[in-house]
């Protein structure tokens, strides 16, 4: 048989030039972005640029090329220069402009800054115009992803307190001694105290030792601690203020980007729980779109909800009806303020699937024991009374105030299940959150039901495979950029891209 092959003739000329248009797939993402980024009102964007000079790319075209880039899982502006030269879909979305990584690193590093998460609303609006997402059930979970940093330098709040303590009993000690050992120049001193101290005080506390002991017989060891002292500690406490300011009240961060916080996540590169820098990211989703991503400091879930309902309001203009969240949202905190905002909690408290299998009940915890709600009085499992003895405020970390009431037993000497219920020395005390437990029951009595089972079901297979997506499929598992403004705004094409990826299919 004779073998046939197709023609080859590269060096051919074309009589007319073919059209970039016909040579991309009707149902090809590519031409979903660039519908959805035309139909969007960018005048917010086109207000950060001042004018004068040279002509400027227009920002819709660079946008157009960022999203695509990040939904085809492009991130580098190198990469992205390169392909506004050889790339055939980025070329049709740039209509042959060919911009260089700066001009796009710098479109995306400061003329979003401000501007990216408006964006991002307009495009969860238009989802929500066309029927896509409804904006009334949502399931809200975090995940952690890795900062632009250097995982082994780093500033942690505990050793700067270690070293603040250290200083100051250090000065004391040398207060003490030079009192014993020149108490006459020191008569006329006011009494110091170290409680705090800043770099003026140990300055003068310094200065003031030295001149007594001038004229005195000191220890060598002594005179090298006071030239230390005078030397280094006074910079070294300016030092410690100025890390304060920029941990607030996290504690630690990196310093190749001081708004990283360490924290433990599943990437293990060493596989030995190592902490890395890195930002709490929490997203809601619907349909597993994304219709709202806050970027937070504390690695925990629990502090972070607050911030992104007022975000999520923000953004889509209005607030969920019903939200599905992970244990690690289930704080008092967090169910007064979905009740205060009248959204429905179909959020699991940390002991609820415990509490499902009477394997796992202790009998002796105080939710078990037995409430009377008349005479405001528990019943231990011996059947006496445990009374009422006072109410106590306590503050959470993140400054909310909880009202917990105490209730002790009467007789505890001589009960014969006093070794399994407690083991303190006087009669048993428990304490007891009325408000939280009332709560806990109401968002219990959700998850019951048969939309809490729905939505418990559901909860998995649409808001985590959304973060599978990015971490996996787009391999995004580290920042490119540092600082939260800036990774803000790769967050912001990350979801957009999401967005409109999974509107093309």
């Amino acid at each position: 048989m004779k073998v046939v092959f197709k023609s080859y003739t590269p060096n051919q000329t074309l009589l007319l030039p073919p059209s970039l248009e016909e040579l991309i797939e009707a149902n090809h993402p590519v031409r979903t972005v660039n519908s959805v980024i035309d139909q969007l009102d960018l005048s917010l964007l086109e207000k950060e640029y001042q004018g004068g000079g040279a002509s400027s790319y227009h920002p819709r075209m660079l946008l157009k090329v960022l999203v695509y880039g990040y939904l085809s899982n492009v991130y580098s502006s190198r990469r992205l220069e390169a392909g506004c030269k050889e790339n055939i879909h980025l070329m049709w979305l740039s209509g042959m402009s060919t911009p260089d990584h700066n001009t796009i690193n710098r479109f995306r590093g400061e003329r979003l800054k401000n501007v990216i998460k408006e964006v991002f609303s307009k495009v969860v609006i238009l989802l929500h115009e066309s029927g896509h997402v409804s904006l009334k059930e949502v399931y809200v979970d975090g995940t952690k992803i890795e900062a632009n940093a250097n995982r082994y330098t780093f500033v942690w709040g505990n050793a700067i307190r270690t070293s603040r303590e250290r200083i100051k009993t250090q000065l004391a000690e040398l207060w003490d001694y030079t009192q014993k050992v020149a108490a006459e120049e020191l008569k006329d001193t006011a009494p110091v105290s170290f409680e705090k101290i800043d770099a003026e005080k140990v300055k003068q506390t310094v200065e003031q030792i030295d001149q007594a002991l001038r004229d005195k017989p000191v220890n060598k060891k002594v005179k090298q601690k006071i030239n230390y002292a005078r030397k280094n500690w006074p910079d070294a406490l300016n030092k410690y203020d100025e890390q304060e300011k920029i941990l607030g009240p996290r504690n630690s961060y990196s310093k190749t980007d001081t708004d990283a916080t360490f924290m433990r996540m599943k990437e293990d590169h060493m596989n030995n729980g190592q902490l890395k820098p890195g930002y709490n990211l929490q997203i809601s989703t619907e349909h597993q779109y994304i219709v709202n991503y806050t970027l937070h400091h504390q690695p925990t879930d629990t502090t972070t909800l607050h911030e992104h309902l007022e975000s999520f309001e923000n953004t889509c203009h209005t607030l969920p009806l019903e939200l599905t969240a992970d244990a690690g949202y289930g704080s008092e905190e967090n169910y007064k303020l979905l009740e205060e905002k009248q959204i429905t909690a179909y959020v699991k408290d940390q002991y609820f699937d415990r509490d499902q299998s009477d394997k796992t009940k202790n009998l002796f915890h105080p939710s078990q024991l037995h409430y009377n709600k008349e005479k405001d009085c528990y019943y231990c499992p011996m059947g006496q009374q445990m009374h009422n003895i006072g109410t106590v405020k306590k503050k959470t970390a993140n400054g909310f105030e909880q009202t917990i009431t105490r209730y002790q037993a009467q007789r505890c000497q001589g009960c014969p299940l006093r070794g399994q219920c407690h083991k303190a020395e006087a009669n048993r005390i428990i304490e007891v959150n009325h408000n939280l437990n009332r709560l806990k029951n109401q968002a219990r009595e959700n998850l019951k039901s048969e939309k809490g089972l729905y939505h418990r079901s559901k909860r998995p297979v649409d808001v985590e495979p959304v973060f599978a997506n990015i971490k996996h499929n787009k391999n995004f598992k580290r920042y490119l950029l540092r600082g939260k403004k800036k990774v803000t705004i790769e967050t912001g094409l990350l979801a957009i891209a999401h967005n409109l990826k999974k509107m093309a299919a």
